[in-house]
């Protein structure tokens, strides 16, 4: 399972930004059934930013929200307000 949360982060606050991403990474990673995770910025509109982690299955990710609730607040009001758990209906590729 993706999950996927998108963040319109004003450029005065990239810095803060990228410290704050990092510890959200960081807490989910040590909650169960986390695969991977990684912060990521566009390149065509610099100020959108994601968070993207991958799951065992969509319950490992809602229970993962709770325990990173208190490291996601600081940034809810930068979220772009959108379905954010996507399930995979077809996978291609290497997983190198």
């Amino acid at each position: 399972m993706l999950a996927l949360i998108r963040y319109m982060v004003p450029e005065t606050r990239s810095q803060e930004f990228l410290k704050q991403g990092q510890e959200i990474i960081d807490v989910l990673a040590a909650q169960p059934g986390y695969l991977r995770g990684r912060l990521c910025r566009s390149v065509d509109e610099p100020n959108l930013w994601a968070v993207v982690s991958e799951w065992e299955g969509a319950g490992f990710y809602r229970r993962a929200l709770s325990a990173a609730r208190m490291a996601m607040y600081p940034l809810m009001i930068l979220m772009v307000n959108e379905p954010s758990a996507f399930e995979d209906v077809y996978v291609s590729g290497r997983d190198d």
